[in-house]
């Protein structure tokens, strides 16, 4: 097993999560929301975001399981008060857009920066890894099932009682997102879109 690819792999991800994790802080903060300010989450600092299971055990377990081909993971939420937005019910949706959307602008920003400076082969090859990795934490996270923020958007659209009814699921997610995962539907959800904006940043997927 290539360690060293495994710590590269684990570094790159831990700044896509760092992104998505510092987009969902500071746009709450700009609705009105201090919690992840006062938490210290604010940061693109990947020690404020690590979770252990989510962003050590899992990320490590994909990348030995599938030898070495595949990691991801995620990590440690950032803390929202509902009751502290300007807005609450339409300020979720925002804030539940931006992670994802923070890692597609990311994506796309390391896509022109591939084009434009003379690169390696190491180099370039680092560029594609981190621009697939965004691409798929984007993705991933935008999927409507609790508690990815695909639910957060959801939930802000739909009615009363009916989005109540949505986020109470929100138990029982985890292990709807393992099940899909580990019977093979969730490629079905999230390769075809990874695939689609990796052709239109002129990544090789």
């Amino acid at each position: 097993m290539n360690i060293l690819g495994l710590l590269i792999s684990f570094g790159l991800l831990m700044l896509a999560m760092s992104v998505h994790e510092f987009a969902h802080g500071l746009v709450a903060y700009k609705l009105g929301d201090n919690t992840a300010k006062n938490s210290g989450r604010l940061t693109l600092n990947p020690l404020a975001h690590i979770d252990p299971v989510w962003t050590v055990l899992i990320p490590f377990t994909l990348f030995l399981t599938s030898g070495g081909r595949f990691i991801f993971g995620a990590a440690k939420p950032v803390p929202i008060n509902y009751w502290a937005l300007k807005n609450p019910k339409r300020d979720m949706c925002w804030i539940g857009l931006s992670g994802p959307l923070a890692n597609f602008i990311f994506a796309f920003l390391l896509s022109i920066l591939r084009r434009v400076i003379p690169a390696s082969l190491i180099l370039n090859s680092l560029l594609e890894k981190l621009i697939l990795i965004n691409i798929v934490l984007g993705v991933f996270n935008l999927i409507p099932i609790p508690p990815l923020d695909g639910s957060r958007i959801l939930a802000g659209l739909l009615p009363e009682p009916v989005a109540s009814r949505y986020a109470a699921i929100e138990p029982a997610g985890v292990i709807i997102v393992i099940i899909l995962f580990a019977t093979g539907l969730l490629n079905f959800i999230v390769w075809p879109a990874v695939r689609m904006i990796a052709g239109l940043l002129g990544v090789p997927f």
